[in-house]
């Protein structure tokens, strides 16, 4: 089996493949708590499985190497409940650009940012729309179960998609993790009603900031009753294969098109 883990190869080994223009994926997640049955290292576990099966998928079509975890995410949110490191946007942003400052200067240039956790969503966002045009390097940000948002609903008996230590996050936890997963009294978990985000909204389409216990008593979401390994296992192909597939897609790291004309209003355009 190829290797793909930044932390696992010898540094000849990684020149070789930013010569071979490899994609590097950049996991971010978080520790935080995950309910009374899961351990707080979920978002960290899963989204490093998720990217090392997307990265040995794509490899025989193009190399991709897999950094190790940024661990520490957005996390506020989950604190009344215990058990959860949360860092400020500020050093979030600060730890991504110093280390796709790294990875560019061995001489990447495709960068996945490949997010497990939701806090982290918006940060990520707005870390590539301003890193973005200082680099000499395209960066994608990618939540899994967003892209596999359609594959995963299919799976699920209970949720339309992913929501927080729910049906899937403890399925694909059982498929890697099986010890670490409190099985006595899933069922018992069960929160239909706080599956989805709709905590943090007002209005129409306004956001508006909650803490994770506005939506659950014990801090798990959506339907952990409805868990099981295999159930995780095909998670994981699902969400593995979308991250592939956007990373073999050749639009993905197209160079932007520049329509422009020579100028507007008799003025020429800077370029």
């Amino acid at each position: 089996m190829v290797e793909v883990e930044w932390q696992r190869l010898k540094a000849q080994e990684l020149r070789n493949l930013a010569d071979q223009d490899a994609v590097v994926i950049l996991p971010v997640a978080s520790i935080e708590q995950h309910g009374p049955h899961l351990p707080t290292m979920v978002d960290t576990r899963l989204g490093h499985e998720v990217a090392v099966r997307a990265a040995r998928k794509a490899y025989p079509t193009r190399p991709v190497v897999v950094t190790p975890v940024v661990w520490a995410g957005l996390s506020e949110h989950h604190m009344p409940f215990g058990g959860t490191l949360t860092v400020s946007h500020a050093t979030f942003h600060a730890v991504l650009r110093d280390l796709v400052d790294s990875i560019t200067r061995h001489g990447f240039h495709d960068i996945v940012i490949s997010n497990s956790h939701g806090g982290n969503m918006t940060a990520m966002q707005h870390f590539c729309e301003e890193m973005s045009p200082r680099l000499d390097a395209t960066l994608v940000a990618v939540t899994y179960p967003a892209e596999a948002a359609d594959e995963i609903g299919k799976i699920l008996e209970d949720q339309e998609n992913l929501s927080h230590a729910c049906e899937a996050e403890t399925s694909m936890m059982m498929a890697v993790e099986g010890e670490l997963v409190d099985t006595s009294d899933l069922a018992a978990l069960n929160n239909a009603d706080g599956a989805g985000a709709g905590f943090l909204g007002a209005g129409k389409a306004a956001y508006r900031w909650r803490p994770y216990t506005q939506t659950t008593s014990h801090g798990a979401t959506g339907m952990p009753g409805r868990s099981s390994a295999d159930k995780g296992e095909r998670l994981f192909e699902a969400a593995a294969e979308a991250i592939a597939a956007m990373i073999l897609d050749a639009d993905t790291w197209a160079a932007p098109v520049d329509q422009r004309g020579s100028g507007a209003g008799g003025v020429p355009f800077r370029r």
